[in-house]
Protein backbone atom coordinates (compact mmCIF):
# COMPACT_ATOMS: atom_id res chain seq x y z
CA UNK A 1 0.00 0.00 0.00
CA UNK A 2 1.76 3.25 -1.13
CA UNK A 3 1.71 5.66 1.61
CA UNK A 4 3.25 9.56 0.79
CA UNK A 5 1.06 11.12 3.61
CA UNK A 6 4.19 13.95 4.66
CA UNK A 7 6.34 13.66 2.43
CA UNK A 8 8.11 16.44 0.22
CA UNK A 9 7.53 16.71 -3.46
CA UNK A 10 11.08 17.97 -4.67
CA UNK A 11 12.18 15.80 -7.98
CA UNK A 12 10.71 12.23 -9.40
CA UNK A 13 14.06 10.88 -8.52
CA UNK A 14 12.64 10.43 -5.02
CA UNK A 15 9.74 8.31 -6.15
CA UNK A 16 9.49 5.00 -6.99
CA UNK A 17 7.81 3.30 -10.08
CA UNK A 18 4.83 2.40 -8.26
CA UNK A 19 4.37 5.80 -6.17
CA UNK A 20 4.54 8.26 -9.90
CA UNK A 21 1.35 5.56 -10.79
CA UNK A 22 -0.19 5.55 -7.53
CA UNK A 23 -0.42 9.57 -8.00
CA UNK A 24 -1.57 9.20 -11.66
CA UNK A 25 -4.09 7.09 -10.42
CA UNK A 26 -5.32 9.39 -7.65
CA UNK A 27 -5.23 12.39 -10.28
CA UNK A 28 -7.67 10.65 -12.69
CA UNK A 29 -10.03 9.79 -10.08
CA UNK A 30 -9.82 13.59 -8.98
CA UNK A 31 -10.65 14.27 -12.29
CA UNK A 32 -13.44 12.07 -12.46
CA UNK A 33 -15.47 13.37 -9.27
CA UNK A 34 -14.50 16.92 -10.75
CA UNK A 35 -16.41 16.00 -14.14
CA UNK A 36 -19.09 14.46 -12.07
CA UNK A 37 -19.98 17.05 -9.65
CA UNK A 38 -19.23 14.77 -6.66
CA UNK A 39 -17.72 17.03 -3.47
CA UNK A 40 -14.09 15.92 -2.73
CA UNK A 41 -13.13 18.52 0.01
CA UNK A 42 -11.30 16.10 2.15
CA UNK A 43 -8.72 18.35 3.10
CA UNK A 44 -11.49 21.12 5.01
CA UNK A 45 -9.63 23.51 7.13
CA UNK A 46 -6.14 23.00 5.99
CA UNK A 47 -4.11 26.06 4.63
CA UNK A 48 -1.15 26.37 1.78
CA UNK A 49 1.36 29.09 1.10
CA UNK A 50 2.18 29.49 -2.77
CA UNK A 51 5.85 31.00 -2.80
CA UNK A 52 6.18 32.10 -6.77
CA UNK A 53 9.82 33.69 -7.73
CA UNK A 54 8.80 33.00 -11.25
CA UNK A 55 5.08 33.74 -12.38
CA UNK A 56 2.92 31.15 -14.29
CA UNK A 57 -0.43 30.72 -15.47
CA UNK A 58 -1.19 26.81 -15.51
CA UNK A 59 1.03 26.28 -11.92
CA UNK A 60 -0.49 29.15 -9.72
CA UNK A 61 -4.29 28.23 -11.10
CA UNK A 62 -4.01 24.58 -10.80
CA UNK A 63 -2.03 24.94 -7.33
CA UNK A 64 -4.86 27.71 -6.46
CA UNK A 65 -8.14 25.77 -7.78
CA UNK A 66 -7.20 22.38 -6.58
CA UNK A 67 -6.35 23.33 -3.26
CA UNK A 68 -9.92 25.16 -3.17
CA UNK A 69 -11.59 22.58 -4.56
CA UNK A 70 -10.11 20.20 -1.78
CA UNK A 71 -11.12 22.51 0.94
CA UNK A 72 -8.39 24.01 1.47
CA UNK A 73 -7.56 28.42 2.10
CA UNK A 74 -4.39 29.46 0.04
CA UNK A 75 -2.20 32.52 0.67
CA UNK A 76 -0.22 33.50 -2.77
CA UNK A 77 3.17 35.30 -2.32
CA UNK A 78 4.46 36.22 -6.00
CA UNK A 79 8.10 37.70 -7.11
CA UNK A 80 7.33 40.71 -4.33
CA UNK A 81 5.14 39.35 -2.11
CA UNK A 82 7.60 37.64 0.42
CA UNK A 83 11.47 38.87 2.08
CA UNK A 84 12.42 35.77 0.88
CA UNK A 85 16.18 35.45 -0.16
CA UNK A 86 16.26 39.86 0.42
CA UNK A 87 15.86 40.53 3.85
CA UNK A 88 15.06 37.15 5.10
CA UNK A 89 17.32 33.69 4.77
CA UNK A 90 15.44 30.82 2.87
CA UNK A 91 15.72 29.00 6.32
CA UNK A 92 14.05 31.56 8.16
CA UNK A 93 11.32 32.09 5.85
CA UNK A 94 10.31 28.10 6.06
CA UNK A 95 10.85 28.00 9.33
CA UNK A 96 7.80 30.98 9.66
CA UNK A 97 5.59 29.29 7.19
CA UNK A 98 6.08 25.89 8.39
CA UNK A 99 4.72 27.34 11.63
CA UNK A 100 1.37 28.50 10.07
CA UNK A 101 0.79 26.49 7.30
CA UNK A 102 0.03 22.83 5.98
CA UNK A 103 1.89 22.70 3.22
CA UNK A 104 4.09 25.36 1.21
CA UNK A 105 4.72 25.32 -2.93
CA UNK A 106 7.87 26.52 -4.67
CA UNK A 107 8.24 27.72 -7.95
CA UNK A 108 11.69 29.62 -8.96
CA UNK A 109 14.92 29.43 -9.69
CA UNK A 110 17.72 26.44 -8.42
CA UNK A 111 16.43 23.02 -6.87
CA UNK A 112 18.82 23.79 -4.09
CA UNK A 113 16.71 26.92 -2.96
CA UNK A 114 13.31 24.23 -2.89
CA UNK A 115 15.31 21.40 -1.06
CA UNK A 116 16.60 24.41 1.60
CA UNK A 117 12.45 24.92 2.34
CA UNK A 118 11.97 21.54 2.52
CA UNK A 119 15.09 20.90 4.85
CA UNK A 120 13.53 23.89 7.46
CA UNK A 121 10.07 22.59 6.94
CA UNK A 122 8.06 20.32 9.12
CA UNK A 123 5.21 20.79 6.51
CA UNK A 124 5.20 19.16 2.86
CA UNK A 125 7.06 21.16 0.46
CA UNK A 126 5.97 21.23 -3.30
CA UNK A 127 8.23 21.62 -6.42
CA UNK A 128 5.94 23.95 -8.79
CA UNK A 129 9.35 24.86 -10.68
CA UNK A 130 13.07 24.53 -10.80
CA UNK A 131 15.93 25.40 -12.91
CA UNK A 132 16.92 21.86 -12.64
CA UNK A 133 13.28 20.17 -12.49
CA UNK A 134 9.81 20.34 -13.42
CA UNK A 135 7.80 17.13 -11.58
CA UNK A 136 4.58 18.48 -11.39
CA UNK A 137 4.27 18.79 -15.44
CA UNK A 138 5.79 15.40 -15.34
CA UNK A 139 2.76 14.04 -13.90
CA UNK A 140 0.32 15.69 -16.06
CA UNK A 141 2.38 15.00 -19.29
CA UNK A 142 2.41 10.84 -18.44
CA UNK A 143 -1.26 11.25 -17.54
CA UNK A 144 -1.96 12.63 -20.55
CA UNK A 145 -0.37 9.60 -22.44
CA UNK A 146 -2.04 7.24 -20.18
CA UNK A 147 -5.46 9.05 -21.08
CA UNK A 148 -4.90 8.71 -24.69
CA UNK A 149 -3.11 5.17 -25.07
CA UNK A 150 -4.54 3.52 -22.02
CA UNK A 151 -1.08 2.84 -20.81
CA UNK A 152 2.36 4.82 -20.55
CA UNK A 153 4.97 1.45 -20.63
CA UNK A 154 6.52 1.16 -24.01
CA UNK A 155 5.81 3.98 -25.36
CA UNK A 156 7.96 6.18 -27.22
CA UNK A 157 8.48 9.92 -26.06
CA UNK A 158 10.30 12.13 -28.15
CA UNK A 159 11.61 15.51 -26.83
CA UNK A 160 12.36 18.43 -29.46
CA UNK A 161 14.89 20.68 -28.32
CA UNK A 162 16.94 22.22 -25.42
CA UNK A 163 16.63 18.61 -23.62
CA UNK A 164 19.46 20.09 -20.54
CA UNK A 165 16.51 22.10 -19.35
CA UNK A 166 14.15 21.30 -16.59
CA UNK A 167 11.36 19.76 -18.45
CA UNK A 168 13.74 17.68 -21.13
CA UNK A 169 15.86 17.01 -17.73
CA UNK A 170 12.56 15.53 -15.52
CA UNK A 171 10.72 14.12 -18.98
CA UNK A 172 13.82 11.68 -19.48
CA UNK A 173 13.82 10.86 -15.60
CA UNK A 174 9.46 9.87 -15.73
CA UNK A 175 10.09 8.39 -18.97
CA UNK A 176 13.24 6.02 -17.23
CA UNK A 177 11.04 5.87 -14.17
CA UNK A 178 7.44 4.68 -15.87
CA UNK A 179 9.39 2.19 -18.15
CA UNK A 180 8.74 4.62 -21.24
CA UNK A 181 11.08 5.28 -24.13
CA UNK A 182 12.77 8.40 -24.15
CA UNK A 183 14.46 9.84 -27.35
CA UNK A 184 16.03 13.04 -27.37
CA UNK A 185 16.35 15.19 -30.52
CA UNK A 186 19.04 17.86 -30.32
CA UNK A 187 22.02 19.18 -31.20
CA UNK A 188 24.94 17.83 -28.51
CA UNK A 189 25.52 20.95 -27.06
CA UNK A 190 21.77 20.90 -25.77
CA UNK A 191 22.14 17.27 -24.94
CA UNK A 192 20.99 16.44 -21.13
CA UNK A 193 23.90 16.15 -18.49
CA UNK A 194 25.90 13.00 -18.75
CA UNK A 195 25.36 12.06 -14.85
CA UNK A 196 21.90 12.57 -14.81
CA UNK A 197 21.45 10.82 -18.57
CA UNK A 198 23.79 7.69 -16.42
CA UNK A 199 21.27 7.61 -13.82
CA UNK A 200 18.65 7.46 -15.99
CA UNK A 201 19.53 4.36 -17.88
CA UNK A 202 20.40 2.22 -14.27
CA UNK A 203 16.85 3.21 -13.33
CA UNK A 204 16.05 1.84 -17.28
CA UNK A 205 17.87 -1.56 -16.45
CA UNK A 206 14.41 -2.52 -13.67
CA UNK A 207 11.91 -0.72 -15.60
CA UNK A 208 12.42 -1.79 -18.68
CA UNK A 209 12.41 1.49 -20.61
CA UNK A 210 15.50 3.03 -22.68
CA UNK A 211 17.40 6.11 -23.38
CA UNK A 212 18.43 7.83 -27.07
CA UNK A 213 19.99 10.65 -27.53
CA UNK A 214 20.37 12.28 -31.55
CA UNK A 215 21.15 15.01 -33.28
CA UNK A 216 18.95 13.29 -36.05
CA UNK A 217 15.16 14.77 -35.55
CA UNK A 218 13.95 12.54 -38.52
CA UNK A 219 15.88 9.22 -36.97
CA UNK A 220 14.48 10.22 -33.42
CA UNK A 221 10.74 10.83 -34.12
CA UNK A 222 10.43 7.82 -36.03
CA UNK A 223 7.56 5.64 -35.09
CA UNK A 224 7.58 8.43 -31.87
CA UNK A 225 3.81 7.73 -29.86
CA UNK A 226 4.31 11.19 -28.13
CA UNK A 227 6.07 14.41 -29.40
CA UNK A 228 6.96 17.01 -27.26
CA UNK A 229 8.85 20.16 -27.11
CA UNK A 230 9.03 23.40 -25.45
CA UNK A 231 10.18 27.24 -26.06
CA UNK A 232 13.86 27.44 -27.29
CA UNK A 233 14.84 29.80 -24.44
CA UNK A 234 13.42 29.35 -20.84
CA UNK A 235 12.21 31.70 -18.38
CA UNK A 236 14.89 33.72 -16.42
CA UNK A 237 17.26 32.70 -19.24
CA UNK A 238 18.94 35.83 -20.61
CA UNK A 239 17.31 37.13 -23.97
CA UNK A 240 20.56 37.56 -25.81
CA UNK A 241 20.58 33.80 -26.00
CA UNK A 242 17.48 34.41 -28.51
CA UNK A 243 20.11 34.19 -31.87
CA UNK A 244 22.16 31.62 -30.45
CA UNK A 245 19.50 29.08 -29.29
CA UNK A 246 17.35 30.00 -32.98
CA UNK A 247 19.98 28.91 -34.89
CA UNK A 248 20.94 25.87 -33.02
CA UNK A 249 17.32 24.54 -32.58
CA UNK A 250 15.98 25.80 -35.97
CA UNK A 251 16.54 22.39 -36.97
CA UNK A 252 14.64 20.89 -34.04
CA UNK A 253 11.32 22.95 -35.03
CA UNK A 254 8.54 20.20 -34.72
CA UNK A 255 6.75 20.60 -38.15
CA UNK A 256 4.13 18.65 -40.06
CA UNK A 257 6.81 16.74 -41.91
CA UNK A 258 8.50 15.51 -38.24
CA UNK A 259 4.63 14.90 -37.04
CA UNK A 260 4.04 13.04 -40.41
CA UNK A 261 7.51 10.76 -39.29
CA UNK A 262 5.92 9.73 -35.92
CA UNK A 263 3.12 7.30 -35.61
CA UNK A 264 -0.27 7.79 -37.57
CA UNK A 265 -1.77 7.89 -34.21
CA UNK A 266 0.40 10.30 -32.23
CA UNK A 267 -0.28 12.99 -30.23
CA UNK A 268 2.07 16.73 -29.82
CA UNK A 269 2.34 17.71 -25.79
CA UNK A 270 3.80 20.97 -24.77
CA UNK A 271 4.27 22.79 -21.50
CA UNK A 272 3.33 26.06 -22.37
CA UNK A 273 3.47 28.67 -23.12
CA UNK A 274 3.98 28.24 -26.73
CA UNK A 275 5.58 30.48 -29.64
CA UNK A 276 3.54 28.88 -32.59
CA UNK A 277 2.88 32.23 -34.20
CA UNK A 278 3.08 36.13 -33.22
CA UNK A 279 0.22 36.56 -31.11
CA UNK A 280 2.39 37.07 -27.98
CA UNK A 281 5.02 40.11 -27.51
CA UNK A 282 7.88 37.74 -27.58
CA UNK A 283 6.79 36.17 -30.96
CA UNK A 284 6.30 39.35 -32.55
CA UNK A 285 9.67 40.97 -31.22
CA UNK A 286 10.91 37.73 -32.52
CA UNK A 287 9.52 37.85 -35.96
CA UNK A 288 10.26 41.47 -36.40
CA UNK A 289 14.33 40.73 -35.18
CA UNK A 290 14.67 37.51 -37.01
CA UNK A 291 11.90 36.74 -39.44
CA UNK A 292 9.98 33.92 -37.54
CA UNK A 293 6.43 33.66 -36.95
CA UNK A 294 6.80 30.10 -35.71
CA UNK A 295 9.53 28.55 -33.39
CA UNK A 296 9.51 25.54 -31.63
CA UNK A 297 6.76 24.28 -33.05
CA UNK A 298 4.28 25.20 -36.03
CA UNK A 299 0.70 26.59 -35.75
CA UNK A 300 -0.32 23.81 -38.23
CA UNK A 301 1.29 20.79 -35.52
CA UNK A 302 -0.39 22.72 -32.31
CA UNK A 303 -3.80 23.12 -33.94
CA UNK A 304 -3.78 19.81 -35.52
CA UNK A 305 -5.99 16.37 -34.67
CA UNK A 306 -2.61 15.36 -32.85
CA UNK A 307 -2.41 18.45 -30.51
CA UNK A 308 -3.06 17.37 -26.77
CA UNK A 309 -2.18 20.30 -25.13
CA UNK A 310 -5.07 21.88 -23.55
CA UNK A 311 -6.07 18.56 -22.07
CA UNK A 312 -2.15 18.26 -20.73
CA UNK A 313 -2.70 22.08 -19.29
CA UNK A 314 -6.00 20.70 -17.92
CA UNK A 315 -4.18 18.01 -16.37
CA UNK A 316 -2.32 20.04 -14.47
CA UNK A 317 -4.99 21.03 -12.06
CA UNK A 318 -5.78 16.89 -11.47
CA UNK A 319 -2.11 16.08 -10.82
CA UNK A 320 -1.28 18.71 -8.62
CA UNK A 321 -4.26 18.20 -6.04
CA UNK A 322 -3.20 14.62 -6.25
CA UNK A 323 0.10 15.68 -4.96
CA UNK A 324 -1.29 17.91 -2.25
CA UNK A 325 -4.05 15.39 -1.37
CA UNK A 326 -1.71 12.09 -1.10
CA UNK A 327 1.11 14.56 0.61
CA UNK A 328 -1.31 15.68 3.17
CA UNK A 329 -3.89 13.72 4.07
Amino acid sequence: MVNLKGRDFLKLLDFTSEEIEYLINSAIDLKNKKRHGVPHRYLEGKQVALLFEKDSTRTRCAFEVGAKDLGMEVTYLGPTGSQMGKKETIADTARVLTRMYDGIEYRGFDQTIVEEIAKYSTVPVWNGLTNEFHPTQMLADVMTIKEEFGSFQGKKLVFCGDARNNVGNSLMVVSAKLGMHFTCCAPKELFPEEKLVEECQKICSRTGGSITLTEDIMEGTKDADALYTDVWVSMGEAPELWEKRINLLKPYQVNMDVMKNAKENAIFLHCLPSFHNIGTTIGKEIYDKYGLSEMEVTDEVFESSHSRVFEEAENRLHTIKAVMLETLR
